[in-house]
């Protein structure tokens, strides 16, 4: 299985258009100590397999240019077999528009409930079916999907709210979804899980149980956007939970086997470890814990 990090950020990229925080001056700076991400999406194929797109982020046309395809002459291409939904999220649908041109419908494996956000509030697969078509596939957790025949997916809740742009009472009960990919020819298997309001004892047995883990490493403190005036809910209430603190993801994190690679994925543009030479940085790394990258490339 090859997986590759198209959007290492969360919602809004590094630098975000209207922030002014240490990080971003720091990308617009370019003197090194920052690289720009855009945002949170990967790719994943088996090694013989089509590219599986998870999560569609607005900048997803910068991203699929850089993903690795087959030669070709024909004068329409789509590298893509299918799209996974983790959420409803806006960074992580939006992009879907972008696929509009496709020549065939969009294959889009969700929860019922992403479903019917995109289609009743946010009516991304409304407005897709006039022009490429989509077919929808359910993907419910704890019921694995096949895809292209070897790939096996697992979804898995993670917490968080339903997006804000649905109304009150709206998506009762909805929730994130991590994955769990395993590859049936290789063994190899990745869990991905770019939203994660908590981590309990069923996550860490997956975790363990993974060769690869890209978790979410949104925020370093629980507090991080409140101190900075940025806005009134914590981590925790969007879904997040933080990196630091003892009842943070990395101590859990770094408790992991020696063989299950740990990658950080859709961080923040606030957060201090997206800083080469933060102390932030220095302490994942004393964890073995992975920042990712745009491009960065995996396999297993």
């Amino acid at each position: 299985m090859i997986v590759r990090i198209l959007g290492s950020a969360a919602g809004g990229g590094s630098p975000q258009w209207n922030c002014n925080c240490r990080v971003c001056r720091t990308v617009r700076n370019g003197n090194g100590a920052a690289e720009p991400r855009t945002q949170s999406s990967i790719a994943v194929r088996a090694d013989d397999g089509p590219w599986f797109l998870v999560n569609a982020s607005p900048d997803l046309r910068q991203q699929l240019a850089g993903l690795p395809g087959d030669a070709t002459d024909e004068l329409r291409v789509t590298p893509l077999a299918g799209i996974v939904l983790t959420d409803a999220e806006i960074d992580h649908t939006a992009g879907l528009l972008l696929l509009r041109e496709s020549s065939v419908p969009l294959e889009v494996y969700s929860s019922e409930a992403v479903r019917v956000a995109l289609t009743d509030h946010y009516p991304v697969l409304r407005m897709l079916e006039r022009y490429c078509g989509v077919r929808w596939s359910q993907l419910d957790t704890g019921e694995p999907a096949v895809l292209a025949g070897t790939l096996e997916v697992e979804a898995f809740a993670t917490g968080g709210d339903p997006p804000l742009y649905m109304p009150n009472g709206a998506g009762a009960g909805m929730t994130a979804m991590g994955l769990t990919i395993r590859d049936r020819v290789t063994g190899g298997v990745l869990t991905y899980a770019p939203a994660l309001e908590a981590i309990d004892d069923d996550i860490v047995e997956r975790f363990r149980a993974s060769d690869v883990v890209f978790v979410d490493g949104t925020f370093w403190t629980n507090d991080e956007l409140v101190s900075l005036g940025l806005a009134e809910r914590d981590a925790r209430a969007m879904g997040h939970m933080p990196l630091s603190g003892p009842d943070g993801s990395l101590a859990l994190l770094e408790a992991l086997p020696e063989r299950t690679r740990t990658v950080l994925v859709h961080v923040n543009n606030t957060n201090p470890i997206l800083l080469g030479d933060s102390k932030e940085r220095a302490m994942v790394r004393e964890n073995g814990v992975d920042v990712a990258h745009d491009g960065m490339e995996v396999r297993l």
